[in-house]
């Protein structure tokens, strides 16, 4: 396979979450290898923002919210990029959000909403763009598993119930789908210092912990995800398919560390 095999000019992409965070990085490299990338997120702004960022790499966008709790909103979505592209090729599956509560404290509603973002709206995103993808023959689809997919974090039992779910999922749907042209996979990313978690990985315990499991003794930057990514999106992947990808410099390799 050549280097070009990781070109993704001429592919359209969507990126559901992808106005914040690991979402909106994953939307600027997917059109900076060449995709035209639609981000969509709840908020109109971010959405505004993320797309002109996305035109200024010389590819095309759209500006459309969504929320992945509402499916009429999802085929809303995807009705509006194959009016403007003719197709979707790439959908990456970045909503989620996550709690810490002691697991005896977890109400009802707290755990049914987190999974109701994390999986059953992975879910919906997958089916809803999952069959336009069939019925062309081809796609790709990358979902948001984590370190909590393989391994317990303390006291967020809901998202790591959901993050595994999201690894089964992914292998479900990869066996239903990838014999009819359409690869699902995942990222698992690490640790990775965003505005959000800045101050817990910086200053405590938890974050010196997870400092001290990661054997490269650092925090990941959300652009080293991005090569993933374009991977996973690529016919470089056309024989991948069904796997978790750990972007996790070592984290779920780490035994010893010292």
């Amino acid at each position: 396979m050549s280097f070009a095999g990781f070109d993704l000019g001429g592919r359209v992409a969507v990126v559901i979450g992808g106005t914040s965070g690991i979402g909106r990085t994953l939307a600027l490299g997917l059109a900076q290898a060449g995709a035209d990338v639609v981000a969509s997120s709840r908020r109109a702004n971010e959405v505004d923002a993320t797309a002109a960022a996305i035109e200024q790499t010389g590819r095309r966008s759209l500006r459309v919210t969504s929320d992945v709790k509402e499916r009429a909103s999802l085929e809303a979505l995807l009705s509006r990029t194959v009016a403007a592209f003719g197709k979707v090729d790439i959908l990456i599956n970045c909503a989620g959000k996550t709690k810490r509560t002691p697991t005896l404290e977890v109400s009802d509603a707290e755990w049914g909403d987190i999974l109701e973002t994390n999986l059953t709206g992975t879910l919906r995103a997958c089916q809803v763009f999952g069959r336009h993808m069939l019925e062309r023959g081809y796609g790709r689809i990358i979902n948001i598993a984590s370190l909590s997919s393989f391994v317990a974090l303390y006291e967020v039992a809901a998202y790591g119930a959901s993050k595994a779910a999201v690894a089964a999922l992914t292998r479900s749907l990869a066996i239903e789908w990838g014999p009819r042209g359409v690869c699902v996979n995942a990222i698992a990313p690490g640790v990775f210092r965003t505005a959000l978690n800045q101050a817990l990985l910086d200053g405590s315990e938890r974050g010196r912990e997870f400092l001290l499991r990661t054997p490269m003794k650092r925090f990941g930057k959300v652009e080293e995800l991005s090569g993933a990514a374009i991977f996973l999106s690529s016919e470089a992947a056309s024989f991948v398919n069904g796997e978790v990808l750990v972007v996790d410099g070592g984290f779920l390799a780490s035994g010893v560390n010292q």
